[in-house]
């Protein structure tokens, strides 16, 4: 993983881009970070497309500063799919289960737990939900301070 300076003076010593295509880069990653707020209103529709944005122009920022926000917003569209993933598939089963239990009309212990394991699954789901909205906030934060994220 490449180090990158916090301090803005330093940056501008090891950083070899120049200020228009720096500043491209800057909008584009505001762009990209706006999509993924927007997309929360259109029901997910639109997530796939910074993802898109991101992994087009990457390679445009290595050895910048802006190389982190890049793989910062790849990585979290990655994780938050397999927990978002994760989340949905523990429901399936915990209610595929729940399904059973009331044809079969076994016990009770059968279904209370399904619904106990389908409240993981929205746990899961939820925390996913918050944590990605979380790094979307901190990432924009950063790029609007001109600084790296972690």
């Amino acid at each position: 993983m490449a180090n990158y300076p916090m301090n803005n003076n330093n940056n501008q010593a090891k950083d070899t881009m120049n200020s228009d295509k720096r500043r491209s880069l800057i909008t584009y990653n505001h762009i990209t970070y706006l999509l993924y707020v927007v997309s929360y209103f259109t029901a997910g529709l639109l997530w796939i497309v910074p993802i898109v944005m991101n992994y087009a122009k990457r390679h445009d920022a290595d050895g910048s500063w802006l190389a982190t926000h890049f793989d910062w917003q790849i990585k979290t569209f990655w994780y938050s799919i397999v927990w978002f993933v994760l989340g949905i598939v523990i429901i399936a089963f915990a209610l595929g289960g729940f399904g059973v239990s009331m044809l079969t009309d076994s016990s009770n212990n059968m279904a209370i737990g399904s619904v106990l394991l389908a409240g993981v699954g929205l746990l899961i789901m939820l925390f996913t939900f918050i944590w990605h909205l979380y790094r979307i906030i901190r990432g924009w934060i950063a790029l609007t301070d001109n600084r790296p994220v972690p």
